[in-house]
Protein backbone atom coordinates (compact mmCIF):
# COMPACT_ATOMS: atom_id res chain seq x y z
CA UNK A 1 0.00 0.00 0.00
CA UNK A 2 2.56 2.21 0.57
CA UNK A 3 4.17 2.44 -2.16
CA UNK A 4 0.95 3.69 -3.80
CA UNK A 5 0.39 6.43 -1.36
CA UNK A 6 1.98 9.24 -3.79
CA UNK A 7 0.67 8.51 -6.28
CA UNK A 8 -3.13 8.47 -4.40
CA UNK A 9 -1.67 12.13 -3.32
CA UNK A 10 -0.48 13.09 -6.37
CA UNK A 11 -4.22 12.66 -8.04
CA UNK A 12 -5.71 14.21 -5.35
CA UNK A 13 -3.80 17.40 -5.39
CA UNK A 14 -4.21 17.30 -9.62
CA UNK A 15 -7.88 17.29 -8.43
CA UNK A 16 -8.08 19.64 -5.56
CA UNK A 17 -5.58 21.93 -5.55
CA UNK A 18 -2.85 22.22 -3.07
CA UNK A 19 -4.43 25.28 -1.11
CA UNK A 20 -7.99 23.48 -1.03
CA UNK A 21 -6.52 19.90 0.52
CA UNK A 22 -3.84 21.28 2.74
CA UNK A 23 -4.94 24.36 4.03
CA UNK A 24 -7.96 25.13 6.30
CA UNK A 25 -11.19 26.93 4.79
CA UNK A 26 -11.61 30.39 5.74
CA UNK A 27 -14.44 29.91 8.25
CA UNK A 28 -18.13 32.20 7.60
CA UNK A 29 -17.58 33.56 10.98
CA UNK A 30 -17.18 37.25 11.45
CA UNK A 31 -14.55 38.45 13.34
CA UNK A 32 -14.92 41.68 15.82
CA UNK A 33 -13.86 44.16 13.41
CA UNK A 34 -16.74 43.03 10.69
CA UNK A 35 -19.44 45.07 13.46
CA UNK A 36 -16.90 47.94 12.30
CA UNK A 37 -18.96 48.41 8.68
CA UNK A 38 -21.82 45.72 9.38
CA UNK A 39 -24.60 48.08 11.28
CA UNK A 40 -26.73 44.74 11.65
CA UNK A 41 -23.80 42.81 12.78
CA UNK A 42 -22.79 45.28 15.25
CA UNK A 43 -26.49 45.48 16.50
CA UNK A 44 -26.11 41.85 17.03
CA UNK A 45 -23.94 42.63 20.62
CA UNK A 46 -26.51 44.47 22.00
CA UNK A 47 -29.24 42.61 21.15
CA UNK A 48 -27.71 39.41 22.74
CA UNK A 49 -28.22 41.30 26.02
CA UNK A 50 -32.10 41.61 25.34
CA UNK A 51 -32.65 37.82 24.38
CA UNK A 52 -30.82 36.84 27.35
CA UNK A 53 -33.87 38.73 29.72
CA UNK A 54 -35.01 36.39 32.15
CA UNK A 55 -38.68 35.03 31.68
CA UNK A 56 -41.07 33.55 33.88
CA UNK A 57 -39.34 30.47 36.35
CA UNK A 58 -42.41 29.63 38.42
CA UNK A 59 -39.98 29.87 41.50
CA UNK A 60 -42.97 30.28 43.79
CA UNK A 61 -42.74 26.52 43.68
CA UNK A 62 -39.83 26.93 46.44
CA UNK A 63 -41.41 28.83 48.85
CA UNK A 64 -45.33 28.64 50.93
CA UNK A 65 -46.87 29.99 48.32
CA UNK A 66 -47.01 26.93 45.71
CA UNK A 67 -46.23 23.22 45.25
CA UNK A 68 -46.09 21.27 41.70
CA UNK A 69 -47.24 17.93 40.44
CA UNK A 70 -44.34 17.62 38.00
CA UNK A 71 -42.13 15.15 40.19
CA UNK A 72 -39.30 16.61 37.82
CA UNK A 73 -39.92 20.26 38.93
CA UNK A 74 -36.52 21.75 40.14
CA UNK A 75 -37.45 24.34 42.44
CA UNK A 76 -39.72 21.24 44.13
CA UNK A 77 -36.15 20.12 44.10
CA UNK A 78 -34.89 22.62 45.82
CA UNK A 79 -37.35 23.67 48.16
CA UNK A 80 -37.40 19.49 49.46
CA UNK A 81 -33.39 19.61 50.23
CA UNK A 82 -31.51 19.20 46.88
CA UNK A 83 -30.28 22.84 46.48
CA UNK A 84 -26.47 23.03 46.04
CA UNK A 85 -23.99 25.18 44.37
CA UNK A 86 -23.65 22.14 41.69
CA UNK A 87 -27.61 22.51 41.04
CA UNK A 88 -29.39 25.59 41.28
CA UNK A 89 -32.39 26.68 38.98
CA UNK A 90 -31.88 30.29 40.30
CA UNK A 91 -28.32 30.65 38.94
CA UNK A 92 -28.13 33.93 36.94
CA UNK A 93 -24.57 33.84 36.83
CA UNK A 94 -23.54 32.31 33.71
CA UNK A 95 -26.35 34.07 31.79
CA UNK A 96 -25.62 37.64 33.01
CA UNK A 97 -21.79 37.17 32.76
CA UNK A 98 -22.20 36.26 29.23
CA UNK A 99 -25.03 38.96 28.43
CA UNK A 100 -22.40 41.75 30.07
CA UNK A 101 -19.17 39.90 28.23
CA UNK A 102 -21.74 40.93 25.04
CA UNK A 103 -22.56 44.59 26.72
CA UNK A 104 -18.91 45.32 27.07
CA UNK A 105 -17.83 44.58 23.78
CA UNK A 106 -19.98 46.90 22.21
CA UNK A 107 -19.46 49.55 25.29
CA UNK A 108 -16.29 49.18 23.56
CA UNK A 109 -16.39 48.85 20.34
CA UNK A 110 -19.75 51.68 20.06
CA UNK A 111 -17.46 54.42 18.72
CA UNK A 112 -15.86 52.55 15.61
CA UNK A 113 -19.34 51.76 13.98
CA UNK A 114 -20.68 53.37 10.99
CA UNK A 115 -24.01 53.76 12.50
CA UNK A 116 -25.15 56.14 9.79
CA UNK A 117 -23.94 58.25 7.01
CA UNK A 118 -25.17 61.24 8.57
CA UNK A 119 -22.52 62.53 11.48
CA UNK A 120 -25.64 63.82 13.56
CA UNK A 121 -28.05 60.62 12.67
CA UNK A 122 -24.82 58.24 13.81
CA UNK A 123 -24.19 60.24 16.94
CA UNK A 124 -27.55 59.69 18.06
CA UNK A 125 -27.42 56.26 17.24
CA UNK A 126 -23.96 55.62 19.37
CA UNK A 127 -25.91 57.80 22.40
CA UNK A 128 -28.61 55.32 21.95
CA UNK A 129 -26.93 52.01 21.88
CA UNK A 130 -24.41 53.43 24.64
CA UNK A 131 -27.35 54.01 26.81
CA UNK A 132 -29.45 50.51 26.36
CA UNK A 133 -26.16 48.88 27.04
CA UNK A 134 -25.16 50.94 30.18
CA UNK A 135 -28.83 50.30 31.62
CA UNK A 136 -28.63 46.10 30.75
CA UNK A 137 -25.75 45.81 32.23
CA UNK A 138 -27.14 47.50 35.30
CA UNK A 139 -29.92 44.95 35.20
CA UNK A 140 -27.59 41.60 34.85
CA UNK A 141 -25.78 43.24 37.94
CA UNK A 142 -28.93 43.85 39.75
CA UNK A 143 -29.34 39.64 38.97
CA UNK A 144 -26.32 38.68 40.04
CA UNK A 145 -26.48 40.86 43.45
CA UNK A 146 -29.46 39.02 43.97
CA UNK A 147 -29.00 35.37 43.30
CA UNK A 148 -25.58 35.19 44.35
CA UNK A 149 -24.31 38.44 46.30
CA UNK A 150 -24.11 37.12 50.11
CA UNK A 151 -22.02 37.04 53.21
CA UNK A 152 -18.62 35.45 53.30
CA UNK A 153 -17.36 33.30 55.92
CA UNK A 154 -15.13 35.93 57.25
CA UNK A 155 -18.24 38.30 57.59
CA UNK A 156 -17.99 40.34 54.39
CA UNK A 157 -21.08 40.81 52.31
CA UNK A 158 -19.77 40.11 48.98
CA UNK A 159 -21.27 40.48 45.54
CA UNK A 160 -19.51 39.50 42.41
CA UNK A 161 -16.36 40.52 40.12
CA UNK A 162 -17.21 43.96 38.37
CA UNK A 163 -16.17 43.65 34.64
CA UNK A 164 -16.58 47.13 32.38
CA UNK A 165 -14.08 45.50 29.80
CA UNK A 166 -14.44 42.69 27.29
CA UNK A 167 -12.26 39.76 28.45
CA UNK A 168 -9.90 38.13 25.42
CA UNK A 169 -7.63 35.64 25.62
CA UNK A 170 -5.06 37.71 27.56
CA UNK A 171 -7.48 38.80 29.96
CA UNK A 172 -6.78 37.42 33.67
CA UNK A 173 -10.30 35.59 34.04
CA UNK A 174 -8.89 34.68 37.36
CA UNK A 175 -11.18 37.92 39.47
CA UNK A 176 -12.20 38.18 43.08
CA UNK A 177 -16.02 38.96 44.46
CA UNK A 178 -16.14 42.38 44.32
CA UNK A 179 -17.81 43.79 47.96
CA UNK A 180 -21.49 43.97 47.23
CA UNK A 181 -21.39 47.35 47.88
CA UNK A 182 -18.92 48.21 45.12
CA UNK A 183 -21.41 46.15 42.90
CA UNK A 184 -24.08 48.54 43.78
CA UNK A 185 -22.05 51.59 43.36
CA UNK A 186 -20.48 50.54 39.68
CA UNK A 187 -24.89 49.43 39.19
CA UNK A 188 -25.18 52.84 39.76
CA UNK A 189 -23.30 54.56 38.00
CA UNK A 190 -24.30 52.67 35.21
CA UNK A 191 -27.97 53.25 35.25
CA UNK A 192 -27.17 57.21 35.67
CA UNK A 193 -25.41 56.95 32.20
CA UNK A 194 -28.32 55.21 30.93
CA UNK A 195 -30.72 58.16 32.41
CA UNK A 196 -28.40 60.71 30.68
CA UNK A 197 -28.30 59.15 27.53
CA UNK A 198 -32.06 57.52 26.55
CA UNK A 199 -34.56 59.20 26.21
CA UNK A 200 -37.75 58.86 29.04
CA UNK A 201 -40.39 56.90 26.49
CA UNK A 202 -39.68 56.10 22.43
CA UNK A 203 -41.87 58.54 20.94
CA UNK A 204 -41.97 60.46 17.40
CA UNK A 205 -41.99 64.24 17.20
CA UNK A 206 -43.05 66.26 14.89
CA UNK A 207 -41.74 70.07 15.45
CA UNK A 208 -37.99 71.39 16.81
CA UNK A 209 -39.19 72.06 20.55
CA UNK A 210 -39.97 68.70 21.05
CA UNK A 211 -36.24 67.76 19.84
CA UNK A 212 -34.45 67.16 23.30
CA UNK A 213 -31.56 70.53 23.50
CA UNK A 214 -28.60 68.28 23.24
CA UNK A 215 -29.48 67.67 20.06
CA UNK A 216 -31.14 71.00 19.27
CA UNK A 217 -30.49 71.59 15.49
CA UNK A 218 -31.30 68.20 14.57
CA UNK A 219 -34.13 67.54 13.00
CA UNK A 220 -37.78 66.12 14.18
CA UNK A 221 -37.14 63.65 11.47
CA UNK A 222 -33.53 62.90 12.55
CA UNK A 223 -34.74 62.53 15.69
CA UNK A 224 -37.78 60.32 15.29
CA UNK A 225 -35.62 58.09 13.09
CA UNK A 226 -33.35 57.03 16.55
CA UNK A 227 -35.34 57.73 19.51
CA UNK A 228 -39.05 57.17 17.69
CA UNK A 229 -41.45 54.15 18.22
CA UNK A 230 -39.59 51.98 16.54
CA UNK A 231 -37.71 51.43 19.11
CA UNK A 232 -40.28 51.00 22.03
CA UNK A 233 -39.66 47.80 24.00
CA UNK A 234 -36.13 48.69 24.30
CA UNK A 235 -34.52 50.02 27.39
CA UNK A 236 -35.41 53.70 28.25
CA UNK A 237 -34.40 56.20 31.18
CA UNK A 238 -38.23 55.26 32.50
CA UNK A 239 -36.69 51.49 32.54
CA UNK A 240 -33.63 52.39 34.29
CA UNK A 241 -34.77 54.49 37.01
CA UNK A 242 -37.78 51.50 37.94
CA UNK A 243 -34.61 48.97 37.99
CA UNK A 244 -32.80 51.32 40.22
CA UNK A 245 -35.80 51.35 42.71
CA UNK A 246 -35.50 47.34 42.52
CA UNK A 247 -31.94 47.22 43.56
CA UNK A 248 -31.93 49.94 45.78
CA UNK A 249 -34.41 47.85 47.71
CA UNK A 250 -32.75 44.74 47.46
CA UNK A 251 -29.72 46.59 49.23
CA UNK A 252 -31.82 48.32 51.49
CA UNK A 253 -33.22 45.12 52.73
CA UNK A 254 -32.83 43.36 56.43
CA UNK A 255 -30.31 40.49 54.63
CA UNK A 256 -27.92 43.28 52.91
CA UNK A 257 -28.74 46.80 55.05
CA UNK A 258 -25.69 46.21 56.90
CA UNK A 259 -23.20 45.66 54.09
CA UNK A 260 -24.36 48.65 52.02
CA UNK A 261 -24.66 52.65 51.84
CA UNK A 262 -28.31 52.19 50.08
CA UNK A 263 -31.00 53.34 52.85
CA UNK A 264 -34.72 53.14 52.86
CA UNK A 265 -34.96 56.48 52.05
CA UNK A 266 -33.20 56.15 48.61
CA UNK A 267 -35.54 53.44 47.88
CA UNK A 268 -38.42 54.84 48.51
CA UNK A 269 -36.85 58.16 46.62
CA UNK A 270 -36.02 56.22 43.40
CA UNK A 271 -39.58 54.38 43.47
CA UNK A 272 -41.31 57.79 44.00
CA UNK A 273 -39.09 59.42 41.16
CA UNK A 274 -40.86 56.71 38.80
CA UNK A 275 -44.80 56.88 40.00
CA UNK A 276 -44.40 60.67 40.22
CA UNK A 277 -43.85 60.95 36.30
CA UNK A 278 -47.76 59.24 36.20
CA UNK A 279 -49.47 61.13 38.96
CA UNK A 280 -49.11 58.63 41.95
CA UNK A 281 -51.43 56.63 43.52
CA UNK A 282 -54.03 58.14 41.37
CA UNK A 283 -53.19 56.75 38.34
CA UNK A 284 -52.90 52.92 39.90
CA UNK A 285 -53.98 51.03 36.58
CA UNK A 286 -57.34 50.21 37.54
CA UNK A 287 -57.60 46.70 35.35
CA UNK A 288 -53.61 46.55 36.52
CA UNK A 289 -54.41 43.88 38.82
CA UNK A 290 -55.59 41.55 36.03
CA UNK A 291 -53.35 42.87 33.18
CA UNK A 292 -52.64 39.37 32.00
CA UNK A 293 -56.60 38.25 31.16
CA UNK A 294 -57.71 41.99 29.62
CA UNK A 295 -58.20 40.34 26.66
CA UNK A 296 -59.73 43.63 24.79
CA UNK A 297 -56.43 45.20 25.69
CA UNK A 298 -54.08 42.73 25.16
CA UNK A 299 -55.52 41.68 21.07
CA UNK A 300 -55.14 45.73 20.53
CA UNK A 301 -51.39 45.64 22.04
CA UNK A 302 -49.21 47.35 18.55
CA UNK A 303 -46.34 49.03 18.03
CA UNK A 304 -44.46 48.76 21.05
CA UNK A 305 -47.46 50.16 23.38
CA UNK A 306 -47.56 49.85 27.01
CA UNK A 307 -50.82 48.99 29.03
CA UNK A 308 -51.26 51.33 31.37
CA UNK A 309 -49.79 48.66 34.47
CA UNK A 310 -47.01 48.46 32.06
CA UNK A 311 -43.81 49.79 32.56
CA UNK A 312 -41.40 47.06 30.37
CA UNK A 313 -42.93 44.32 28.50
CA UNK A 314 -41.92 41.94 26.08
CA UNK A 315 -42.98 41.30 22.64
CA UNK A 316 -46.74 39.49 22.09
CA UNK A 317 -47.42 36.19 20.79
CA UNK A 318 -50.10 33.93 20.37
CA UNK A 319 -49.61 30.67 22.76
CA UNK A 320 -51.46 28.35 24.68
CA UNK A 321 -48.18 26.74 26.58
CA UNK A 322 -49.18 28.47 30.57
CA UNK A 323 -52.75 26.54 29.92
CA UNK A 324 -51.50 23.74 29.06
CA UNK A 325 -49.17 23.64 31.93
CA UNK A 326 -51.88 24.66 34.47
CA UNK A 327 -55.08 24.05 33.20
CA UNK A 328 -56.94 21.13 35.59
CA UNK A 329 -56.96 17.93 33.94
CA UNK A 330 -60.63 18.41 32.80
CA UNK A 331 -59.96 20.75 30.90
CA UNK A 332 -57.00 19.40 29.52
CA UNK A 333 -54.51 20.50 31.17
CA UNK A 334 -51.42 19.62 33.26
CA UNK A 335 -52.39 21.21 36.63
CA UNK A 336 -48.55 21.92 37.44
CA UNK A 337 -48.76 24.75 39.82
CA UNK A 338 -50.78 24.62 42.67
CA UNK A 339 -51.22 27.07 45.37
CA UNK A 340 -51.19 26.54 48.58
CA UNK A 341 -53.73 26.68 51.80
CA UNK A 342 -50.83 29.37 53.34
CA UNK A 343 -51.78 31.32 50.21
CA UNK A 344 -55.52 31.12 49.98
CA UNK A 345 -54.97 32.18 53.37
CA UNK A 346 -53.33 35.09 53.22
CA UNK A 347 -55.82 36.56 51.39
CA UNK A 348 -58.08 38.84 53.56
CA UNK A 349 -61.86 39.38 54.02
CA UNK A 350 -63.75 41.61 51.61
CA UNK A 351 -64.46 43.90 54.38
CA UNK A 352 -60.07 44.37 54.65
CA UNK A 353 -59.60 42.15 57.54
CA UNK A 354 -57.70 39.23 58.07
CA UNK A 355 -59.37 36.03 58.29
CA UNK A 356 -57.68 35.67 62.08
CA UNK A 357 -59.02 38.93 63.01
CA UNK A 358 -62.32 38.53 64.79
CA UNK A 359 -63.82 41.34 62.89
CA UNK A 360 -63.32 39.40 59.36
CA UNK A 361 -66.34 37.29 59.75
CA UNK A 362 -64.61 34.26 58.44
CA UNK A 363 -66.13 30.81 58.49
CA UNK A 364 -63.64 27.73 58.10
CA UNK A 365 -66.43 25.52 56.59
CA UNK A 366 -67.63 28.40 54.03
CA UNK A 367 -63.88 29.67 53.45
CA UNK A 368 -64.33 31.34 49.91
CA UNK A 369 -67.18 33.13 51.23
CA UNK A 370 -66.88 37.12 51.31
CA UNK A 371 -63.11 37.10 50.55
CA UNK A 372 -60.93 39.60 48.67
CA UNK A 373 -62.02 39.26 44.97
CA UNK A 374 -57.82 38.91 44.55
CA UNK A 375 -58.69 34.85 45.60
CA UNK A 376 -60.69 33.96 42.86
CA UNK A 377 -58.70 36.17 40.08
CA UNK A 378 -55.40 34.52 40.97
CA UNK A 379 -56.95 31.14 42.56
CA UNK A 380 -58.78 28.28 41.40
CA UNK A 381 -60.84 27.23 44.23
CA UNK A 382 -63.41 24.09 44.94
CA UNK A 383 -66.25 25.19 42.83
CA UNK A 384 -64.85 27.94 40.79
CA UNK A 385 -65.41 28.47 36.99
CA UNK A 386 -62.95 28.01 34.69
CA UNK A 387 -62.42 27.77 31.11
CA UNK A 388 -64.43 29.41 27.88
CA UNK A 389 -66.94 27.21 28.66
CA UNK A 390 -66.66 28.36 32.27
CA UNK A 391 -66.30 24.86 33.78
CA UNK A 392 -67.12 23.73 37.13
CA UNK A 393 -63.94 22.84 39.00
CA UNK A 394 -64.50 20.18 41.78
CA UNK A 395 -61.83 19.37 44.30
CA UNK A 396 -63.33 17.58 47.00
CA UNK A 397 -62.84 13.80 47.02
CA UNK A 398 -64.75 11.57 44.91
CA UNK A 399 -65.01 14.85 42.50
CA UNK A 400 -63.06 13.50 40.23
CA UNK A 401 -59.51 14.25 37.97
CA UNK A 402 -59.66 17.60 39.51
CA UNK A 403 -59.97 16.38 42.71
CA UNK A 404 -56.78 16.31 44.82
CA UNK A 405 -54.10 13.60 44.08
CA UNK A 406 -56.70 11.55 41.79
CA UNK A 407 -54.19 11.35 38.71
CA UNK A 408 -50.71 12.55 37.74
CA UNK A 409 -51.81 15.71 36.35
CA UNK A 410 -54.56 16.51 39.58
CA UNK A 411 -53.65 19.13 42.30
CA UNK A 412 -51.53 18.18 45.50
CA UNK A 413 -53.04 20.89 47.71
CA UNK A 414 -56.57 21.47 46.27
CA UNK A 415 -56.29 24.56 44.19
CA UNK A 416 -55.37 25.50 40.66
CA UNK A 417 -53.12 28.43 39.46
CA UNK A 418 -55.43 31.18 37.75
CA UNK A 419 -53.09 34.00 37.47
CA UNK A 420 -51.29 34.56 34.75
CA UNK A 421 -54.28 32.53 32.10
CA UNK A 422 -56.45 33.55 29.99
CA UNK A 423 -59.54 32.17 30.10
CA UNK A 424 -60.42 32.39 26.55
CA UNK A 425 -58.20 29.90 25.71
CA UNK A 426 -59.37 26.24 24.38
CA UNK A 427 -57.49 23.27 25.03
CA UNK A 428 -60.17 20.44 23.79
CA UNK A 429 -58.74 19.01 20.58
CA UNK A 430 -61.76 19.46 18.99
CA UNK A 431 -61.68 23.23 19.22
CA UNK A 432 -58.12 24.29 20.49
CA UNK A 433 -57.24 27.95 20.42
CA UNK A 434 -54.25 30.07 21.21
CA UNK A 435 -54.67 33.70 22.82
CA UNK A 436 -52.34 36.70 22.96
CA UNK A 437 -49.58 36.74 25.69
CA UNK A 438 -47.01 38.38 26.61
CA UNK A 439 -44.39 38.74 29.85
CA UNK A 440 -44.59 42.19 32.25
CA UNK A 441 -41.28 42.77 32.88
CA UNK A 442 -41.71 45.60 35.42
CA UNK A 443 -45.03 46.50 36.63
CA UNK A 444 -45.82 50.25 37.67
CA UNK A 445 -47.99 47.80 40.83
CA UNK A 446 -44.30 46.93 41.61
CA UNK A 447 -42.99 50.42 41.74
CA UNK A 448 -45.83 51.11 44.07
CA UNK A 449 -45.43 48.18 46.22
CA UNK A 450 -41.47 48.85 46.32
CA UNK A 451 -42.57 52.94 47.52
CA UNK A 452 -44.96 51.18 50.39
CA UNK A 453 -42.38 49.14 52.02
CA UNK A 454 -39.13 51.90 51.78
CA UNK A 455 -41.44 55.05 52.52
CA UNK A 456 -43.00 52.67 55.65
CA UNK A 457 -39.31 51.88 57.11
CA UNK A 458 -37.86 55.20 55.97
CA UNK A 459 -40.64 57.71 57.37
CA UNK A 460 -43.04 55.35 59.09
CA UNK A 461 -46.96 55.07 57.49
CA UNK A 462 -47.60 57.94 56.80
CA UNK A 463 -44.65 60.08 55.96
CA UNK A 464 -44.79 61.74 52.46
CA UNK A 465 -41.25 62.32 51.82
CA UNK A 466 -41.22 64.88 49.23
CA UNK A 467 -44.14 63.25 46.66
CA UNK A 468 -47.10 64.00 48.47
CA UNK A 469 -48.39 60.31 49.57
CA UNK A 470 -47.31 58.04 52.01
CA UNK A 471 -47.19 54.13 52.25
CA UNK A 472 -50.74 54.41 53.51
CA UNK A 473 -51.77 55.94 50.12
CA UNK A 474 -50.77 53.27 47.82
CA UNK A 475 -51.96 50.31 49.73
CA UNK A 476 -55.02 52.12 50.11
CA UNK A 477 -54.85 52.36 46.31
CA UNK A 478 -53.98 49.39 45.72
CA UNK A 479 -56.74 47.34 47.84
CA UNK A 480 -59.44 49.98 46.80
CA UNK A 481 -58.60 48.74 43.44
CA UNK A 482 -58.73 44.74 44.47
CA UNK A 483 -62.13 45.56 45.72
CA UNK A 484 -61.61 45.42 49.36
CA UNK A 485 -63.19 47.47 51.99
CA UNK A 486 -65.72 49.00 49.58
CA UNK A 487 -68.42 48.94 52.47
CA UNK A 488 -66.49 50.16 55.62
CA UNK A 489 -63.88 52.17 53.97
CA UNK A 490 -61.11 49.94 54.62
CA UNK A 491 -61.88 49.74 58.32
CA UNK A 492 -58.38 47.37 58.81
CA UNK A 493 -56.38 49.58 57.10
CA UNK A 494 -57.52 52.93 58.88
CA UNK A 495 -56.87 50.89 62.50
CA UNK A 496 -53.34 49.68 61.26
CA UNK A 497 -51.00 52.31 62.93
CA UNK A 498 -47.41 51.18 63.97
CA UNK A 499 -44.57 50.95 61.15
CA UNK A 500 -44.60 47.28 62.24
CA UNK A 501 -47.94 46.48 61.63
CA UNK A 502 -48.03 48.34 58.66
CA UNK A 503 -44.87 46.24 57.57
CA UNK A 504 -46.41 42.73 57.80
CA UNK A 505 -49.38 44.40 55.70
CA UNK A 506 -47.56 45.87 53.25
CA UNK A 507 -45.84 42.82 52.96
CA UNK A 508 -48.80 40.43 52.64
CA UNK A 509 -50.03 42.77 50.04
CA UNK A 510 -46.62 42.47 47.87
CA UNK A 511 -47.30 38.67 47.92
CA UNK A 512 -50.77 39.07 47.06
CA UNK A 513 -50.76 41.06 44.12
CA UNK A 514 -47.15 39.55 42.93
CA UNK A 515 -48.17 36.27 43.76
CA UNK A 516 -46.95 33.74 40.44
CA UNK A 517 -44.45 36.54 39.13
CA UNK A 518 -41.05 35.18 40.47
CA UNK A 519 -40.72 37.77 43.63
CA UNK A 520 -41.30 35.50 46.92
CA UNK A 521 -38.69 33.56 46.58
CA UNK A 522 -36.66 36.27 46.74
CA UNK A 523 -38.47 38.67 48.93
CA UNK A 524 -38.57 36.14 52.40
CA UNK A 525 -34.77 35.94 51.70
CA UNK A 526 -33.86 40.11 51.67
CA UNK A 527 -36.27 39.75 54.51
CA UNK A 528 -34.85 37.33 56.42
CA UNK A 529 -37.67 35.60 56.87
CA UNK A 530 -38.99 32.08 57.89
CA UNK A 531 -37.99 29.93 54.50
CA UNK A 532 -39.31 26.34 56.05
CA UNK A 533 -42.98 27.52 56.26
CA UNK A 534 -44.54 23.60 55.32
CA UNK A 535 -46.40 24.09 51.92
CA UNK A 536 -50.26 23.08 53.01
CA UNK A 537 -53.32 22.00 51.12
CA UNK A 538 -56.98 21.45 51.79
CA UNK A 539 -58.92 18.35 51.81
CA UNK A 540 -63.07 18.79 51.73
CA UNK A 541 -64.99 15.69 52.21
CA UNK A 542 -68.42 15.26 52.41
CA UNK A 543 -68.91 18.75 52.91
CA UNK A 544 -66.01 19.17 55.75
CA UNK A 545 -62.99 21.12 54.77
CA UNK A 546 -59.54 20.15 56.95
CA UNK A 547 -55.97 21.47 56.69
CA UNK A 548 -53.58 19.07 55.64
CA UNK A 549 -49.79 19.03 55.15
CA UNK A 550 -48.55 18.66 51.53
CA UNK A 551 -44.64 19.49 51.56
CA UNK A 552 -41.76 20.23 53.75
CA UNK A 553 -39.59 23.34 53.29
CA UNK A 554 -35.70 21.77 53.99
CA UNK A 555 -34.04 25.46 53.69
CA UNK A 556 -30.35 25.74 55.94
CA UNK A 557 -30.50 29.44 57.26
CA UNK A 558 -27.78 30.00 55.70
CA UNK A 559 -29.98 29.43 52.01
CA UNK A 560 -30.95 33.35 52.47
CA UNK A 561 -28.23 33.90 50.12
CA UNK A 562 -27.92 31.94 46.58
CA UNK A 563 -24.47 30.19 46.19
CA UNK A 564 -21.59 31.11 43.71
CA UNK A 565 -21.62 28.39 40.99
CA UNK A 566 -19.70 24.94 42.17
CA UNK A 567 -17.98 24.98 38.49
CA UNK A 568 -16.98 28.79 38.61
CA UNK A 569 -15.01 27.93 42.21
CA UNK A 570 -13.67 24.59 41.01
CA UNK A 571 -12.07 26.78 37.90
CA UNK A 572 -11.29 30.14 39.73
CA UNK A 573 -9.12 30.27 42.73
CA UNK A 574 -10.07 34.14 43.51
CA UNK A 575 -13.49 33.59 44.16
CA UNK A 576 -14.90 32.89 47.89
CA UNK A 577 -17.84 31.00 48.49
CA UNK A 578 -20.97 32.50 50.56
CA UNK A 579 -21.27 31.50 53.53
CA UNK A 580 -22.64 28.08 54.22
CA UNK A 581 -22.76 26.27 50.65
Amino acid sequence: MKKYLPVLIATSLSLTGCADLLKPEVENLPGKEAMYKEVTFAQGFLLNGYTRLPGLSFNDVATDDAVSNDKNNAFQKVATGQWTANFNPADQWVNSMAAIQYLNTMLAEVDKVTWAIDPKAAQMFRDRIKGEAYGLRAFYMFQLLRAHGGWSGGGELLGVPILTKPQDTNSDFNQPRATFEACMQQFYSDIKQAETLLPLDYEDVSTAGQVPSQYAGISPEEYTRVFGQYSRLRLTARIAKAIRAQAALLAASPAYKTGTTTTWADAANYAGEVLKLIGGPDRLAANGGTWYDNRTEINSLGAGINPPEILWRGDASNSRNLEEDNYPPSLFGRGRINPTQNLVDAFPMANGYPISASASEYRAQAPYTNRDPRLQRYVVTNGSTMGPSNTVIRTETGAGNDAVNQIETSTRTGYYLRKLLRADVNLNPIGANEQRHYTARIRYTEIFLIYAEAANEAWGPDGQGTFGFSARDVIRAIRKRAGIGTTNNDAYLTSVQSQADMRQLIRNERRLELCFEGFRFWDLRRWSEKLTETANGIQITNGNYAVIPVENRAFAAYMNHGPIPYGEMLKWKALVQNKGW
